[in-house]
């Protein structure tokens, strides 16, 4: 197999700690297996999006010495791809119009999964939907770092496109993992879940399924992850060369003392070298201290 990674961030900001931990396990682990690093940007929901964060992210990778490999790929340049397949899906009968609200589901069900209402009751052509996958299983998967996970309490329709008019992260991240032929996905322990979404989407769509691992993220004192929501600062890229070490030391490689007196390339270098993955903590979240 031919080994192909890629970094996946959304322009909703700056780069922050917690994306630099997936940005390097996910080079790292790419480079190690003399495979290709290719970068996305996830730009599917304008509402969040800051202006220039696009152009910061890139700037700020170059800047940590994460050179990717090939063109950048917008999913908001393939907007027509995503349609073409939703279609499909609809046609094979994969995927139906739900024209419900999470009121009316909480409501109903007392919970936050949907209980398939639409599914049995198909609204009226002019009713205003999302569009849900139809998902009557859970998809077991085995995780290089977080072991065996199974979700089968979680199994439900789950939505590919919004009411709002905007694609579904789970649809994109499917559809654009098979197109840019992604062998192997290093990320955060947070989309553990959505992984039995999107294996449900390979197996409808005749994909590949990529071979998984999830790192665990970052968090603060309340056990919350590092984000833009929850104040994460932004990199400080006078300070590269401390936060890549401090980075190979959260994801347990532990780093050597020279590795201090180098530069960037150097540190990468030893840290693609000494890359294992099987010493990143099986946690799904680690408290980092000063946050």
């Amino acid at each position: 197999m031919v080994y192909t990674g890629r970094f996946a961030p959304s322009p909703t900001g700056p780069l922050h700690f917690g994306s630099l931990l997936a940005a390097i396990a996910s080079y790292l682990d790419a480079r190690a297996h003399k495979g290709r690093w290719l970068l996305r940007i996830e730009d599917l929901d304008p509402p969040r999006e800051v202006e220039g964060a696009s152009d910061s992210i890139l700037k700020t990778l170059e800047q940590f010495g994460l050179h990717w490999d090939g063109e950048v790929i917008r999913q908001s340049d393939r907007y027509a791809i995503y349609s073409d397949i939703l279609s499909q899906l609809i046609q094979n009968d994969a995927a139906y119009r739900c024209g419900c609200s999470r009121q009316q589901i909480r409501k109903r069900s007392g919970g936050l999964l949907y209980d398939r209402y639409c599914r049995n009751n198909p609204p009226a052509t002019d009713t205003h939907c999302a569009i849900r996958s139809r998902c009557d299983q859970d998809h077991p998967f085995y995780d290089r770092i977080q072991g065996h996970q199974q979700f089968s309490n979680q199994v439900e329709d789950f939505v590919i496109f919004r009411r709002d008019g905007f694609f579904a992260y789970q649809l994109a991240v499917t559809i654009d993992d098979a197109a840019q032929q992604i062998s192997h996905i290093v990320r955060g322990s947070d989309l553990l879940d959505s992984t039995p979404k999107q294996i449900q989407l390979q197996q409808q769509l005749g994909y590949p399924q990529p071979v998984y691992a999830h790192i665990p993220v970052a968090t603060n004192i309340r056990g919350q992850k590092l984000s833009k929501q929850t104040l994460a600062p932004a990199l400080d890229e006078g300070q590269a060369l401390q936060l890549i070490i401090r980075a190979l030391d959260f994801l347990g490689q532990q780093p050597v003392a020279e590795l201090t007196d180098s530069n960037i390339e150097e540190c990468l270098s030893w840290a693609s070298a000494h890359w294992d993955i099987t010493a990143v903590p099986n946690q799904t979240g680690i408290i980092l201290e000063d946050s």
